[in-house]
């Protein structure tokens, strides 16, 4: 079975190991189309080439980088004739332009299609997204949606096919856990500062690793910390418009000693910066265009022990389950409540770190993920053999 996804994600290293465990499968022989980069507004993210054995990685040229709707691949057409393949899986919404151009160009080859959709809010689009949304609802085989709400939107959008809830990609247990002694990464310089003294023994490090976006909530989080009692520190991983807004917030709220603001850092270095971390947050917060889909951070920072407290918003109480703490979203009170608790009972967090390793070898590894993938694959062929 011959297998062409296309994702843009899949610039990212420690995503591509998703890609060889579909590859470890017994009759798949799998390419994948990236482009060289990828920009957004965090900047430019260029291809790591980490995970590439037992497939084959095309780098092929994309019009309109960075423009999520409007992007899509002019040489995609004649990989499709070189592959030929029997199923194409398109990691794109169903209403951009590089999903309606893929569609069509499988539908003209015969092969079968699934596309994967992280929408989680019932949203309409102008013309021409939405036409090319009903295109693809109405040609596509399978839908793989990364959280549960995604299902029932689609269903509310007509589409009656085949939906599985899948997350995109996993974690690599093996790579993602705690490192008993972080080193700091190999280019010191990729880290804007870091706070001089190091944390002590019975003090909370708490993170917080993402866009820094105002939908993501960390003024938030900045507010719950500043009415902690006990020894704690800060860390801020990410870029974003909201950068000097939240550094100026830190200097008022008169925490900014206790707080640093760090730079991205390559995926392959992740495991490092969480397991410098006791508790990770992610205090995202409701849009009307948007709400938190999945939270990767989370179980990365799960799978390296590393308590996780969230917002009740979006898929985020599905991702931790009881394996962590949440707080009503939009509440800096109640997400201060919840991190006293945490920097007051070690046997707590103790506890969650276990609970939250568990919970990702249970349901979230990469190979996982995969082999769900794989057998959504094997039933659309075999469907299209019938």
């Amino acid at each position: 079975m011959k297998v062409l996804m296309i994702s843009k994600a899949c610039v990212v290293g420690a995503y591509q190991k998703k890609l060889e465990e579909i590859a470890r499968h017994d009759g798949v022989e799998l390419t994948v189309v990236v482009p060289p980069e990828w920009q957004d507004e965090r900047g430019s993210l260029r291809l790591e080439r980490v995970h590439t054995s037992g497939y084959d990685l095309r780098i092929e040229p994309i019009a309109f980088n960075g423009h999520f709707h409007l992007h899509y691949y002019p040489t995609l057409k004649g990989v499709m004739r070189d592959v030929q393949p029997d199923v194409v899986h398109i990691d794109e919404e169903p209403y951009n332009l590089a999903t309606f151009r893929a569609m069509r160009s499988a539908r003209r080859l015969g092969a079968r299609t699934v596309v994967f959709t992280w929408q989680n809010l019932q949203r309409r689009y102008p013309p021409p997204f939405g036409w090319m949304e009903s295109y693809v609802l109405a040609h596509t085989d399978a839908l793989l949606t990364g959280n549960a709400e995604g299902a029932d939107v689609w269903r509310a959008k007509g589409y009656t096919g085949p939906v599985e809830v899948i997350p995109q990609f996993g974690v690599d247990p093996d790579i993602y856990q705690r490192i008993t002694r972080p080193s700091r990464p190999s280019k010191p310089s990729v880290l804007l500062r870091r706070s001089a003294r190091r944390p002590s023994q019975s003090e909370m490090v708490i993170g917080y690793i993402g866009r820094l976006v105002p939908e993501k909530g960390i003024d938030l989080l900045l507010e719950a910390v500043a009415q902690l009692q006990g020894p704690w520190e800060l860390r801020i991983l990410g870029s974003g418009p909201e950068r000097d807004r939240l550094e100026k917030m830190a200097q008022w709220l008169g925490i900014l000693p206790r707080v640093s603001f760090d730079l991205p850092i390559p995926s392959t270095q992740m495991p490092y910066y969480y397991s410098g971390l006791d508790v990770l947050v992610l205090p995202s917060r409701t849009r009307p265009n948007w709400k938190e889909q999945f939270g990767r951070v989370l179980i990365e920072a799960m799978a390296c022990q590393v308590v996780v407290v969230g917002a009740r918003c979006g898929a985020i109480p599905e991702v931790i389950g009881d394996a962590g703490l949440t707080f009503a979203e939009g509440d800096s009170a109640d997400l201060r409540t919840q991190l006293q608790i945490l920097l007051g009972d070690t046997h707590l967090r103790l506890d969650l770190a276990q609970m939250g390793r568990q919970r990702v070898l249970d349901q979230f590894t990469q190979s996982q993920i995969a082999a769900r993938t794989v057998q959504i694959y094997q039933e659309l062929a075999r469907d299209s053999l019938q």
